[in-house]
């Protein structure tokens, strides 16, 4: 038998009923990942293996250096794709009990069609192999996309982003929806002033309009708001350190917005206001257009200043913050549910601690309005393994609604990721499988339960975010 066998992951009768019958064949709905959209419409076609998997991706990364692989062959740039690659193979035998090491050999089967493990011994066969086929036009981008069975991605764009390549996947569609998610991360940062009036100015030639004040800002963010909303739009993401929700006077936010256009650094008692006050109006306008909201909380970035200085930044020098976020949380989002501006909202931490909060935290505001009109989202970054996948259903399934849940997402830079919602779908299908084998749920509901299983592999995201 192969590695990747057909019940991989399937430890019971009943979850492998569950996957091959109602998991297996649904549609992908990859409503977050981080896909560059020139790509998508240029229709990529990748040079090499290399550059395929290890042309940007932090995880492989950080088990390389784990492994004792120096930099050079990492971020360098003075290797053949080849010497690069042999670093990765003589990596991969000691990613045992990592993700990487199903993700790797899932990719290849997938992908590629090779049952060998990958290893310093077999590396050179699989990498010419691979590299005849990304020769192939089955294996440019847009044909990997429709291999996995995509009918819509959601990529990640900055409001000053003019969405052309959006425009021009639309206007040569080639089978699955491309549409952009609304990422301000920018907006709120106001701790290097110099770099958030660079960014200001963008803003504003984007939307025509002049910042001076905090008022134009929110103006010019709802021009942008709206020119997204046309370009099929559904959700907006935030990436938070924690949540923001101090008080604040319009007077004040407006004295430190002058401020930290004068070039002032705010402190953080300014900083924590300013982001409330920016994240409250934002929140506004996802609700008053009807998106979908995300929040991922809870990294803590570029922790390595040497390797900050020599690689740059988001090289894969980030771990888990360690914040309450807790009673910010809950009076963030209560502000907008008393207002009636509460959108449709996703909440995803990188803490584990972190689980049963933002389940319990989503349940307070649960209207009646929309099945699972807040939720716990998915394993995220470091989360997003077996171990997690495993614990944020168990802990959605106890204090919220595992039936309303939206599923997963690659939340990826990768062409190839979608072998992430086959990893989710067969570790969801083992877990609800598991229960039903031992008595936990009962068998008499089959037919439910495998509606269940569909709902949350596609049905749920496409209705709740209107797709």
């Amino acid at each position: 038998m192969t590695f990747i066998h057909k019940d991989f992951l399937l430890s019971g009768p009943t979850a492998q009923q569950l996957y091959h019958t109602h998991a297996k064949g649904q549609p992908i709905i990859d409503y977050h990942c981080h896909l560059n959209p020139q790509e998508i419409a240029e229709n990529i076609q990748f040079r090499d293996i290399t550059q395929l998997w290890l042309g940007g991706d932090h995880y492989k990364w950080r088990a390389m250096r784990a492994n004792g692989i120096p930099e050079e062959y990492i971020t360098g740039k003075d290797h053949s794709p080849w010497e690069v690659f042999e670093k990765w193979a003589e990596t991969i035998p000691y990613t045992m009990r990592n993700p990487l090491y199903h993700w790797t050999h899932l990719e290849l089967k997938r992908v590629f069609g090779i049952d060998t493990l990958l290893s310093p011994a077999t590396a050179r066969d699989i990498f010419e192999e691979c590299n005849a086929k990304l020769q192939e036009p089955d294996f440019r981008g847009q044909a990997l996309i429709r291999r996995f069975g995509v009918e819509v991605v959601c990529t990640t764009d900055d409001p000053a982003d003019d969405l052309r390549w959006h425009r021009q996947i639309a206007a040569h569609p080639f089978g699955t929806k491309v549409l952009p998610t609304w990422r301000p991360d920018k907006a709120i940062a106001i701790e290097d002033p110099k770099a958030y009036k660079a960014y200001l100015n963008r803003l504003g030639e984007a939307a025509g309009k002049e910042i001076d004040a905090y008022a134009d800002l929110v103006e010019a963010l709802q021009i942008r708001h709206d020119f997204f909303a046309k370009a099929g739009c559904r959700l907006s993401d935030h990436g938070l350190d924690t949540f923001h929700a101090a008080d604040y006077t319009a007077l004040e936010i407006e004295l430190i917005f002058k401020k930290v256009l004068l070039g002032k650094r705010p402190n953080a008692v300014e900083l924590d206001k300013f982001q409330s006050a920016l994240l409250h109006d934002l929140a506004v306008m996802d609700a008053e257009s009807g998106w979908a909201q995300q929040f991922h909380v809870g990294p803590i970035r570029n922790n390595s200043a040497r390797m900050l200085r020599q690689a740059g930044p988001d090289t894969g020098f980030d771990s888990i913050l360690d914040l309450e976020i807790s009673a910010a949380g809950n009076r963030f989002f209560d502000r907008l549910d008393d207002e009636g501006h509460l959108a449709k909202t996703i909440l995803y931490c990188l803490n584990p601690k972190d689980f049963e909060v933002m389940a319990t935290m989503a349940g307070n505001f649960n209207d009646g309005s929309v099945p699972g009109k807040m939720q716990l989202g998915a394993g995220w970054w470091f989360l997003d393994q077996e171990h997690g996948m495993r614990r944020q259903l168990d802990t959605l399934s106890e204090l919220g609604l595992l039936s309303r849940f939206v599923g997963m997402l690659t939340d990826s830079r990768s062409f190839i990721s979608y072998t992430r919602h086959e990893y989710f779908r067969r570790i969801l299908c083992d877990v609800v499988g598991a229960d039903v084998d031992s008595g936990r749920l009962p068998a008499s509901e089959i037919e439910r339960i495998g509606a269940m299983i569909e709902d949350i592999s596609y049905r749920n995201a496409k209705v709740y975010f209107g797709f």
